[in-house]
């Protein structure tokens, strides 16, 4: 289990910055035949970065936050496009979520990943990444909770090797992460985050249109 942070508290421009940052740490790793895989639709301007100056293919894990009823930004589980599920048990009992409330969320959510699949992907299938690295990139973690499920399904498709990287990440969540990640790259981990758009001058949020274009490009 290894991680490379940083304590740096520069903001990033806007996420292809942020991208060509990232690539300059993981081309230090001398990685062999690399797989690129982005958490849409945020991490795929900084994955394409990556991709581009690490010349691996690009593709996306599709898992959705699953956000508390009435507080959609407060996350209690999230939900991979293989039915990969993690719920926060406690989170949900504190704040008295029923199961039938949870499986309206989940519900919603897996209809939102297989609008995005059809969207996305097509009819191309994922990326193998069987026997493969995987560099599993998003525009920042908050709480990790879709990097978890994403690392998650990853390796249940056969990666050997996942090694999240990130622009951004709050200090006090690298004990935690590291724990469920393993290899994490992080290059700003403030210990005052207060949120991912905080460390970016331009974080206009990323279009589905945007999305389709970097992967085709």
């Amino acid at each position: 289990m290894r991680s490379y942070a940083k304590g740096h508290t520069e903001r990033f421009s806007d996420r292809r910055a942020a991208g060509r940052a990232l690539a300059a740490r993981l081309e230090r790793l001398e990685l062999e035949a690399p797989v690129v895989i982005a958490l849409p639709r945020g991490g795929v301007p900084v994955a394409h970065e990556v991709a581009q100056a690490l010349g691996a293919p690009l593709d996306i894990a599709l898992v959705r936050k699953l956000g508390a009823p009435g507080q959609p930004e407060l996350g209690v589980g999230a939900l991979g496009e293989d039915g990969t599920m993690i719920l926060d048990r406690v989170g949900i009992a504190s704040l008295g979520i029923s199961r039938d409330q949870i499986q309206g969320v989940v519900e919603h959510e897996a209809a939102e990943l297989a609008r995005r699949r059809r969207l996305y992907r097509g009819d191309r299938p994922p990326v193998d990444v069987d026997g493969r690295t995987v560099v599993l990139i998003d525009d920042g973690i908050a709480t990790g909770v879709t990097a978890i499920a994403a690392a998650r399904m990853l390796g249940e498709r056969g990666a050997t090797r996942t090694i999240t990287a990130v622009p951004v990440c709050p200090a006090s969540a690298l004990g935690h992460l590291r724990d469920e990640l393993g290899e994490l790259i992080c290059l700003q981990c403030p210990p005052r985050f207060g949120g991912v758009g905080a460390w970016y001058d331009d974080f206009t949020q990323t279009s589905d249109a945007e999305v389709v274009a970097l992967l085709r490009d």
